[in-house]
């Protein structure tokens, strides 16, 4: 494991807050945690080599089922922090698992931890498909453990 990550080799997406992400609280909004992962799992995603264009192309997409997020502690404007993202499981068909962990640069304390349940579906009608072998062979082999 990756000192400090929750998983080996995380993909990481480097962040810090702007005064626009700040809530009434003075600290991030927790919606902002949710926007973030979604640029990370992009990110990843694209890493990997499969975009929205190739989604589109396959007519196919791992759109989220379920997401849950444990807000652990809070950041700040201008704090530097890192996403890491990881593919945790997937049944080989519909459905894959994604997790996230977001952490304080400077002193490495994890300040939210997510998860996403995905399912394979078609984009022009949402309804659940397999996933196409360009996903499988793609995504099967970024997942980095299989019993999370």
């Amino acid at each position: 494991m990756t000192e400090g990550w929750d998983h080996a080799s995380p993909f990481l997406l480097a962040l810090s807050p702007r005064p626009g992400d700040i809530d009434g609280l003075g600290h991030t909004n927790n919606a902002v945690y949710v926007q973030w992962c979604e640029q990370a799992g992009w990110a990843h995603s694209e890493a990997l080599g499969l975009s929205l264009a190739d989604y589109r192309r396959m007519d196919r997409a791992m759109a989220i089922r379920e997401g849950h997020y444990d807000y652990l502690l809070p950041s700040f404007e201008g704090d530097a922090l890192q996403l890491g993202t990881w593919l945790t499981a997937s049944d080989g068909r519909l459905t894959m698992e994604r997790r996230f962990q977001l952490r304080r640069t400077g002193d490495g304390v994890t300040l939210m931890r997510g998860r996403w349940a995905l399912i394979c579906i078609d984009i022009s009608g949402g309804r659940p498909r397999r996933m196409p072998a360009e996903f499988l062979s793609i995504y099967e082999a970024a997942v980095v453990c299989r019993a999370c």
